[in-house]
């Protein structure tokens, strides 16, 4: 591993950290013009295909935790640059892929790089100043949104004017660019917790999370009732409740269930998963309603490409308030600011319940809803690190990360549900009905909601330091940071 950068700049680490998290973010909406044709593109059936997108889900939410707790082992920088690499190599084998094997094994590689932001959120607490921590975890937390955002318009345009495989050739070259500026610029931290990995807690957390988020991904196609999805669900219930046991009970924890459960984790994670639900709802039924066409009476009839540069703003409207985030943080707690961030998304859903029928009221509900989330995902770090031991950071960080990913994965589910039942038909077609989008609109108005009232049981925070480890929660006696 080449030697790293002696003395910090914190504006060049906070640059090269967030560009990292949008290559990485961009990736993960890089398929989205190309998935109806991907059938066709890659000689395999619609429900073959879509596991060009599953496959990409389930490495991630698998490769999030365990990458987290292996950088607070062995050095962040080095597996953030190991994550990088493995997308360069899965953007690779896209690229230079036709068939759906080597596509899916591609996309699963670029999954394995999902822990960059909180690895990069993780290399910020070791390595700036107390001052500019918070500013510089909200921006980087708000670098998913700009990546998903901006990634649209741009892959709708490659996907409309050149060939498929570019999409992935652009995202190799903008990880290779990652890699070559955390090289140069962003210094390897000297906090680390050191020990042996828990390789079969890692072996039992992937086998729960796949099974789980298989399960909820695949349960539209297969079938809610079927013996496969239920089965799946079964499963996921056992292994996680015996890898808890195991996590409870092994000297050094691929996950510390002890700390996951101090009250303010535990709260703020379980805020991440409504929050996240919020966000996807949000992903779900606008493009949709972009999309429709005229004829349906709420349908705007525009292109994919124009879809995209519609919601562009959005990421931009995410990182604009990344600061303000940090600021409300600084003066008021983060707590308050993910409570208000919340409370922003649930005001913009419903804005978009009465404000659907032109393309700037979605625009300005989508700028609405994103404020929301650039605040509460700015206040989201702070409140992690703030209860962990900087030996547990990227860790601690990965499992929230995790938490937003299980939330995005149940909107699609339930949205999904949602918009197949309740349709019109359209000159032979079954499409979601307006009152569909309503549901979803409501129901992610609810989820909003539900994040706030979670938050406001998180207890007053004291501010994330770089080094000093946190007071036990609820009195529980001070031991050792090697003991659990």
């Amino acid at each position: 591993m080449p030697a790293s950068p002696a003395s910090p700049r914190p504006n060049a680490v906070v640059g090269v950290l967030a560009l990292a998290g949008i290559v990485v973010a961009l990736m993960q909406t890089l398929v989205i013009p190309i998935i109806p044709e991907l059938p066709k593109l890659l000689d395999a059936s619609a429900s073959d295909a879509a596991w060009a997108v599953t496959a990409t889900l389930l490495a991630s939410a698998v490769a999030t935790p365990v990458v987290g707790r292996l950088g607070d082992m062995f050095g962040k920088r080095r597996m953030l640059l190991l994550s990088l690499v493995l997308l360069i190599a899965g953007s690779a084998v896209c690229a230079l892929s036709d068939t759906l094997v080597p596509m899916v094994v591609g996309r699963a590689l670029q999954g394995l790089s999902a822990a960059v932001i909180p690895l990069g959120i993780s290399i910020m607490r070791d390595e700036l100043p107390v001052e500019r921590l918070a500013g510089a975890t909200a921006v980087m937390s708000a670098s998913l949104g700009v990546g998903g955002a901006l990634g649209l318009p741009a892959a709708a345009l490659i996907a409309d004017k050149l060939d498929w495989h570019m999409l992935f050739w652009l995202a190799g070259a903008l990880g290779a660019v990652s890699l070559v500026l955390v090289l140069a610029l962003v210094p390897e931290s000297a906090v680390r917790s050191g020990g042996r990995f828990d390789v079969l807690g890692g072996l039992g957390m992937a086998a729960g999370l796949a099974s789980l988020l298989l399960a909820i991904s695949k349960g539209g196609d297969w079938g809610w009732s079927s013996g496969t999805v239920l089965g799946l669900f079964a499963a996921a219930v056992v292994i996680l409740l015996v890898w808890g046991w195991w996590e409870l009970h092994t000297l050094e924890p691929l996950v510390d269930l002890r700390t996951t459960a101090r009250r303010q984790v535990l709260f703020t994670n379980l805020a991440s998963v409504a929050i996240g639900f919020s966000m996807f709802a949000m992903s779900l039924v606008l493009p949709q309603l972009l999309q429709l066409p005229e004829a349906t009476g709420y349908g705007l009839g525009r292109s994919l490409l124009t879809t995209g540069f519609v919601m562009a703003p959005s990421g931009l409207v995410m990182m604009a308030f990344a600061p303000v985030s940090a600021k409300v943080s600084k003066a008021r707690g983060p707590k308050v600011t993910l409570m208000i961030g919340a409370l922003i998304v649930a005001a913009g859903y419903a804005l978009n319940i009465v404000l659907m029928a032109e393309v700037w009221h979605l625009v300005l509900v989508s700028c609405v809803i994103s404020a929301g989330i650039g605040f509460a995902y700015g206040a989201m770090p702070s409140l992690i690190m703030g209860a962990v031991p900087p030996s547990e950071t990227a860790a601690a960080n990965s499992l929230n990360t995790l938490m937003r990913s299980l939330g995005t994965s149940v909107a699609s589910a339930i949205a999904g549900v949602i918009l197949a039942q309740l349709t019109i038909d359209l000159g032979g077609f079954a499409l979601p009905s307006e009152n569909a989008f309503k549901v979803v609109m409501a129901i992610g108005a609810g989820a909003a909601l539900l994040a706030a009232a979670i938050a406001s049981f998180i207890p007053r925070h004291r501010p994330a330091g770089p080094v000093a480890d946190p007071a036990p929660a609820d009195g529980a006696a001070t031991e050792p940071a090697s003991v659990r």
